[in-house]
């Protein structure tokens, strides 16, 4: 079964780097659980990302520690399972496995929030470099 973004995760990728759009035009393709992109997955700014941080669900305040979303360099994804979002840690896994591998076949140098050391952000991927 091959899967496609739908309409409102292409408008979410509005104003994210062409790399990570490339990326995840591939890897839908690939993955073996269908993805999106979260209303809040892209591109941000420092009021969304203040608010997310005032939230608890964000490290970066958008001010003193900025988050790759607010330059376009970021993206979130949420798994599509039995017809409803899931932030479920192996979904998400299965995701990162398309999006990881696109990034290697596309020769972009994608990091997955999944392997950090200090917490992991299983939703999260950014480019380096």
């Amino acid at each position: 079964m091959s899967f496609r973004l739908g309409k409102n995760s292409i408008i979410n990728l509005t104003g994210v780097d062409g790399r990570l759009i490339e990326i995840a035009d591939l890897a839908i393709t690939l993955s073996t659980v269908d993805f999106g992109i979260p209303s809040t997955g892209g591109l941000r700014t420092t009021e969304d990302q203040a608010e997310l941080f005032a939230e608890g669900v964000s490290k970066a305040d958008g001010v003193n520690n900025k988050s790759y979303h607010q330059s376009g360099m970021a993206v979130d994804v949420f798994a599509y399972v039995d017809g409803k979002a899931s932030w479920d840690k192996l979904d998400l896994a299965l995701v990162a496995t398309a999006m990881l591998q696109a990034a290697a076949h596309l020769g972009y140098p994608l990091k997955w929030g999944g392997l950090w050391k200090s917490w992991q952000d299983y939703p999260h991927f950014e480019l380096r470099g």
